[in-house]
């Protein structure tokens, strides 16, 4: 498989492992609404955020939207990660003439884009799919760094969204009219099909009925001959109706099985015009558990332009200006909408003025689903001023529109977990690490029923997880509690397999260990941030 490389590629592969966890906190002041309904809202670098975010996260997300910088050449983003390598410096210090005139540009957005798309793999299901907006400055560039990353088999498809409907009177060339959306899936094997909810324009196709109307719903007729050019033998064959046997032009679309599965269930139609048989199957509104059959999704966005976008923002904060260039939400709520089920994660992790989260919200009135969003952005005024007091409305309704109802935590980052000297940070409580260390332990979140009255976090794989920390057992002396001796492992919740316990030291010898089946691990020097 093709490989790309740049500058500074080698110090950023690897960099989002170097990140310093750091502790979100709330904001309540800024949070709004219900706020059981378990959104949240994150402000600060999206890269230290993820980080952040990924004991509590990982491997919980169905879809990840997001819509990076495109690196026109005219933008104002900012890329402060600290690599802290001799060739990340050299090349950052440079003195370079406009960014637009510089191609080493290139270099600079895809390592601020490697490490970011390396954590956000890690949020995924298994099933999930991530979809990433892009124009053409980086396309080339980001469909090659998404192929290493994720891997080029798992590529579903690329989106053309025909993003305006005119224009062009600046253009020198050709009228550029489209954006890319690129979709890829943690494992494509495991994704099933994506419909998009039933098309009211074809609902007046439906207008047949039959004994199955109260299960099924009304049906439609199909054609099951088929113009296909692909040459399949086994679907062409006779079918016997009536004493004569009907052969299509070219092929049927079903097996001989499936037809005469069909002709026991009623399920064909037959009608004889000039002396010349029609077969027709019946297309039920409604699956056999009484779902309504959805659309299909194509390649082409086409109906959904920029300046709808521009308009949701004006209908809120009075004017464009609060934010520019915002996608509009009904794009990002087909998005949702074909890749999640009703109680699916959804995160954005380059929020801007929030469109994500209106997207889900408004895919959740409309199904009556309870999906959830996590939201990054970087930008505090935008966070504060524009993407929070977006959600606001529409959580409230605005102008004429109708209140779709929810809530949101509003967090921002809080103090790293490490000291300068590589203690555990005092103004960490044991809860906050405990999600950390479980996660580091284990590789999967925290349960939610976790009881953190007790030592004991949870199991994954056999394999319990203990903490020791801030006198949980009780003990207020300096070591109390903290230490691993006979007495505090006899107070530790009895489980069976292999027992990894975190705690400040341990007296037990490492025979008596292996009895036990513990592997025991100091605090703070064996808890990593990986």
């Amino acid at each position: 498989m093709p490989s790309l490389d740049w500058i500074g590629k080698k110090a950023v592969v690897n960099h989002h492992k170097q990140v310093p966890f750091h502790l979100l906190r709330q904001n309540m002041e800024l949070s709004a609404g219900d706020p059981e309904s378990r959104n949240l809202l994150v402000q600060g670098d999206n890269l230290v955020a993820l980080k952040a975010l990924l004991p509590y996260y990982a491997g919980q997300v169905k879809c990840i939207y997001i819509d990076p910088p495109y690196n026109t050449g005219n933008e104002s983003w900012v890329y402060n990660d600290n690599v802290n390598s001799p060739e990340m410096r050299e090349w950052l210090g440079k003195a370079v003439g406009k960014e637009a005139e510089d191609l080493s540009r290139h270099d600079k957005w895809l390592c601020m884009m490697y490490p970011r798309l390396v954590l956000l793999k890690e949020f995924l299901r298994e099933d999930g799919i991530i979809f990433v907006s892009i124009d053409n400055n980086e396309f080339r560039f980001l469909s090659l760094v998404m192929d290493e990353i994720f891997g080029g088999t798992n590529h579903l498809e690329t989106l053309i969204w025909k993003k305006s409907y005119g224009g062009g009177s600046k253009s020198k060339h050709i009228v550029n009219q489209h954006e890319y959306i690129l979709c890829f899936a943690k494992n494509k094997s495991l994704i099933p099909i994506m419909e998009l909810p039933p098309d009211e324009k074809a609902l007046k196709y439906y207008k047949y009925r039959d004994v199955k109307f109260n299960e099924r719903g009304p049906y439609r007729l199909q054609p099951l001959a088929t113009n296909s050019m692909d040459e399949r033998p086994n679907l062409r064959y006779a079918i016997e109706y009536q004493g004569e046997e009907i052969m299509p032009e070219r092929q049927w679309q079903w097996s001989k099985e499936r037809v005469l599965s069909a002709l026991e269930n009623d399920g064909l139609v037959f009608t004889k015009k000039a002396g010349k048989w029609t077969v027709s199957y019946k297309q039920y509104l409604k699956d056999s558990e009484g779902g309504e059959r959805g659309s299909k999704a194509y390649s082409i966005i086409d109906g959904i332009y920029t300046q709808q976008g521009t308009n949701e923002i004006k209908a809120m904060f009075g004017d464009g200006k609060a934010f520019s260039f915002p996608k509009p939400s009904k794009l990002i709520q087909i998005l949702v909408q074909l890749s999640t089920d009703k109680n699916d994660l959804i995160l954005d992790a380059f929020a801007g003025s929030g469109t994500t989260g209106q997207a889900v919200l408004a895919a959740n009135h409309f199904d009556g689903g309870n999906r959830r969003f996590v939201l990054i952005e970087m930008d505090q005024n935008i966070c504060s001023n524009v993407m929070a007091k977006r959600l606001e409305h529409v959580i409230n309704g605005y102008a004429d529109t109708l209140a779709l109802g929810g809530g949101f935590r509003f967090c921002e980052l809080g103090a790293p977990l490490f000291d300068a000297d590589g203690s555990i940070n005092k103004a960490v409580t044991f809860k906050e690490l405990a999600h950390h260390i479980f996660f580091i332990a284990t590789g999967e979140p925290l349960p939610p029923a976790t009881d953190f009255s007790t030592p004991f976090l949870g199991t994954s794989n056999n394999i319990a997880v203990y903490l020791l920390y801030n006198g949980i057992l009780g003990d207020n002396e300096k070591e109390g509690g903290n230490v691993l001796t006979r007495a505090v492992l006899s107070r530790l919740p009895q489980t069976e397999g292999t027992k990894i316990v975190y705690g400040n030291g341990c007296l037990l010898g490492s025979s008596h260990l292996n009895r036990e089946n513990i592997i025991f691990r100091q605090i703070p020097y064996e808890v990593r941030c990986s």
